[in-house]
């Protein structure tokens, strides 16, 4: 089966597979962990691991019923990586969220006494890897993990696994938009925004 062949098993996608292609959400790593193994649909004839564009579907489907279950505010978007900042912080505002880029400072989950100390009811993560320390703290606060996990992840705290290249300017813009348009579906509001939207500036 091609890729494209993918098209005919999905119910319903939130975008037509062509879309989540284009922006390479499927290509993982050149490696793959053994918690990722069940999301990856292939490897590529230059060994990288190819997701399972189904998988990233519905996971995004779960994961927005998910979030819609915690009051806005309480929802924190962790991502320290580069082109993770602009679609996060824009998923962020768009759904009422609160988002934490670039450095994670330590305590920010634990520590009361901390100027920026948060409670969230639920934290999202754009790769964790870089995002172990909110990762770390969440744990310890006993509070949910969403990740977006890349083929290499290691998956064993997480709650809710997003399937996807966590790396792309274009896969990470097409998962943050498709959250935010799924999250305010659910919630009866209609948007204009657009993929382009959550795209950040090369």
């Amino acid at each position: 089966m091609t890729e494209n062949e993918m098209e005919i098993q999905l119910t319903e996608p939130l975008v037509p597979v062509e879309e989540y292609l284009a922006a390479g959400v499927h290509i993982g790593t050149q490696q793959k962990s053994k918690d990722m193994k069940r999301f990856i649909y292939r490897v590529r004839g230059d060994g990288l691991y190819i997701l399972d564009i189904r998988e990233t579907d519905n996971r995004i489907k779960t994961a927005a019923r998910f979030l819609n279950q915690f009051e806005p505010p309480k929802i924190l978007i962790v991502t320290s990586r580069q082109y993770g900042q602009y679609p996060a912080k824009k998923f962020a505002e768009s759904i009422g969220g609160t988002a934490a880029t670039g450095r994670f400072i330590p305590g920010t989950l634990t520590n009361q006494n901390l100027d920026g100390y948060l409670e969230p009811g639920v934290v999202m993560v754009t790769d964790p890897i870089g995002d172990s320390q909110a990762i770390t703290e969440a744990v310890q606060a006993g509070i949910p993990i969403i990740a977006l996990c890349d083929s290499n992840n290691m998956t064993s705290y997480i709650d809710l696994v997003i399937p996807t290249n966590n790396k792309g300017r274009k896969a990470l813009s097409m998962v943050y938009y498709l959250l935010t348009r799924e999250m305010l579906r659910l919630r009866g509001i209609g948007t204009s925004l657009t993929v382009e939207d959550f795209e950040t500036e090369l």
